[in-house]
């Protein structure tokens, strides 16, 4: 008689769905632990990177909110998003956690990225100093440099205006120019090498940014502030209007500021007749307008060369455009060029002055 065959399928020949989806779940358990794994060493690493950055409060929560929700395994809504998990047949904990985890990481990063227009400052608890003075002169450049680090950073600060025309305010020193900054009595000078000792105080764990960043920087010292006397003293009513700022604002005597005013602005009429060969510069205008539209160029769309915050060179110029901003160079550079828009932000991120008034 012919052997009957079984109805029973053979155990070697089919595997039980218990077991099917035993394999499955082990397998996108290991999935979901390796990208977890990778997110939490790329935001580790980011976080660090935000640090020495100079990042703002949001990006620096937003990167731990990330390593919360990445490594959280007892949250409300990780239970939720477990339960739901479960109806999909993703029963074991572990996995249902794992997937909850991205999920929830993706809710926290939606809340936090409210805020990131927000005014964050730089932190500087490391550096707390006792005084800082600046011997300036108050329409100089490379003074207001200094001043919209200082003020960026919210590091309070006293003025000691120099008079141009005796210097008696920095005798003491053997440095002749200015920016001078004494910080808790130790003398500073330059202002790139000032915001450079600044910068390693306030983040002792970063070097000083290179790339991009230094890129800029050396452009707004060896172009941009060269371009800025022609214009300032372009003719001799602007000349007279930069110098009736200069000596409103400085330290003057009523006879010295008579005779600074006048004589001042009839000489550096004359001397950025010869700043203007010096550097090249044929039409003074076409030279500050072509300067700015270089910068928002460079932006490349961003709020700010630094992305969502202001970095060393965004600071850098602004402070060497904050003093001519609103004299009529200032004027017509906002009316002519693009970079109002990025002006008026790099205002409201840099905030009110730390100066301390005495």
């Amino acid at each position: 008689m012919p052997r009957r065959r079984s109805l029973n399928p053979k155990p070697w020949r089919f595997k039980s769905f218990n077991q099917e989806q035993g394999k499955s779940e082990k397998f996108l358990k290991l999935r979901f632990r390796s990208a977890a794994m990778r997110r939490v060493n790329g935001l580790a690493t980011l976080s660090r990177a935000l640090s020495c950055a100079g990042a703002g409060a949001v990006e620096k929560r937003l990167a731990q909110a990330a390593l919360m929700s990445t490594c959280s395994s007892s949250s409300t809504n990780s239970h939720i998003f477990s339960q739901k998990l479960e109806l999909l047949g993703l029963s074991r904990p572990s996995l249902a956690r794992s997937v909850a985890g991205t999920m929830l990481f993706s809710a926290v990063a939606s809340s936090l990225a409210q805020d990131a227009h927000a005014k964050e400052k730089p932190a500087s608890e490391k550096f707390l100093p006792k005084e800082v003075v600046l011997y300036q002169y108050e329409a100089c450049p490379f003074c207001n440099k200094v001043k919209a680090f200082l003020d960026y950073n919210n590091i309070p600060y006293k003025i000691v205006e120099v008079n141009p025309i005796n210097k008696k305010e920095i005798k003491w020193s053997d440095y002749k120019k200015v920016p001078i900054l004494k910080v808790d009595g130790e003398q500073m000078v330059d202002s790139s090498d000032i915001i450079d000792k600044l910068f390693l105080r306030i983040n002792p764990d970063c070097s000083i940014p290179d790339g991009e960043e230094k890129k800029w920087r050396e452009w707004v010292d060896n172009h941009l502030v060269h371009v800025l006397s022609p214009n300032i003293y372009r003719s001799t009513s602007e000349a007279l209007e930069s110098f009736d700022y200069i000596t409103t604002h400085g330290n003057f005597s009523f006879t010295e500021r008579l005779v600074a005013k006048y004589a001042g602005a009839a000489a550096m009429y004359f001397v950025s007749k010869k700043l203007k060969k010096k550097h090249n510069i044929t039409d003074e205008r076409a030279a500050l307008y072509e300067a700015a539209e270089t910068w928002v160029d460079a932006l490349k769309g961003r709020n700010y060369l630094g992305g969502s915050n202001p970095n060393l060179a965004d600071l850098a110029v602004f402070g060497v455009l904050r003093p001519i901003r609103y004299l009529t160079s200032g004027k017509d550079m906002v009316e002519h060029t693009r970079i109002g828009e990025w002006y008026s932000r790099m205002e409201n991120a840099v905030g009110e002055s730390a100066r301390i008034k005495e």
